[in-house]
């Protein structure tokens, strides 16, 4: 099958070439767009990303123009039009799930690092200054922390919250049983912002979870929280999050998500002027610790997404083999 992967970042191609076997893929850097979609001509196959736009209107022009096939190399689906889809008779591939444990153990890794303040340690040691004043943390163990949405990684950052000794609450409208056996408390949303020193955001975008970090969501918040977003950026309202560390609210916000991340996240603008003034205030803020989408960046995640991708395009191939045999014979 000939497949064209937009968004296409060097790190992913080992893994899909190494899996590819016949399929015949053209990796194309730049991230599918209504203009870009003539990129795809000659490729029955696309292959997109979490930042790609997969409106009504590209689907359509890329329909126009051979692409029957529509493949999601990342869990979320909030940006693909799935009516459009099933309107134009496109085939959906997608990711249900890669390795759970990348992503969880990038929100603790984000904890750990803000509230140990990692980055400045580490920048005050490059410089050659090796004073720990103004460095002083806390002990995870014995904290209270919530969980919003208790999906497949939502369920690992549980167990690891439980193993460093925190008692954990947790909101999701499908409580999971084996949890509650393990320990978590399924409470209500408000309760679990009231009560939690360390709230972790793990639920689907979806139109009800839209900013659902926002101003009347923070007033109920704990004083003094933590809020980890490895999620999805629009989950939070970012000019509010910042107004609430500015007030001391909210000690500090960990993400690896940002609600405008399409035009910037996975690329270099280091000798560039980045535009974005909400995102200048969220990287520079000093209670923000920031990362540019890199949960799923692991190897094992990684192989995960390639294996399970092409072997959905290897089966749906020979499904259309088997349709055009059978017909051939009639």
């Amino acid at each position: 099958m000939t497949i064209a992967f937009f968004s296409a970042l060097p790190f992913e191609q080992t893994w899909f070439e190494r899996y590819a076997g016949n399929h015949q893929i053209t990796f194309i850097p730049k991230a599918l767009t209504l203009q870009t979609a003539e990129l795809a001509k000659g490729h029955r196959a696309i292959c997109a990303f979490v930042n790609d736009d997969l409106s009504q209107s590209v689907l359509g022009r890329l329909k126009q123009i051979g692409v029957s096939i529509v493949a999601m190399r990342s869990v979320g689906l909030d940006n693909v039009d799935q009516e459009a889809l099933e309107t134009l008779n496109m085939k959906l591939l997608h990711v249900p799930g890669h390795s759970p444990y990348s992503v969880a153990e990038q929100a603790v890794t984000l904890l750990l690092g803000m509230i140990r303040h990692l980055p400045e340690a580490h920048n005050r040691v490059r410089a050659g200054n090796f004073s720990i004043d103004g460095l002083m943390g806390y002990d995870l163990h014995g904290k209270t922390v919530g969980i919003i949405g208790t999906g497949r990684i939502g369920k690992v950052v549980a167990r690891i919250m439980l193993g460093f000794g925190c008692h954990v609450l947790a909101y999701d409208i499908r409580p999971d049983q084996k949890l509650m056996d393990d320990g978590v408390r399924y409470v209500l949303l408000e309760k679990v912002l009231q009560q939690a020193d360390i709230v972790s955001l793990h639920c689907p975008l979806a139109p009800s979870t839209y900013h659902l970090i926002n101003t009347q969501s923070l007033t109920s918040l704990k004083p003094g929280a933590i809020l980890v977003n490895t999620a999805r950026g629009p989950l939070v309202d970012t000019e509010v999050v910042l107004a609430a560390l500015d007030a001391g609210l909210l000690l500090g916000y960990a993400t690896d998500v940002y609600e405008n991340e399409r035009p910037w996240f996975h690329y270099d603008y280091s000798d560039q002027p980045i535009t974005d003034e909400l995102l200048n205030r969220l990287r520079c803020h000093p209670g923000v610790l920031l990362t540019a989408h890199q949960g799923f960046l692991t190897e094992e995640a990684l192989r995960q997404t390639a294996r399970f991708l092409l072997n959905q395009f290897s089966f749906y191939d020979n499904q259309q083999t088997v349709l055009v045999t059978k017909a051939s014979m009639c």
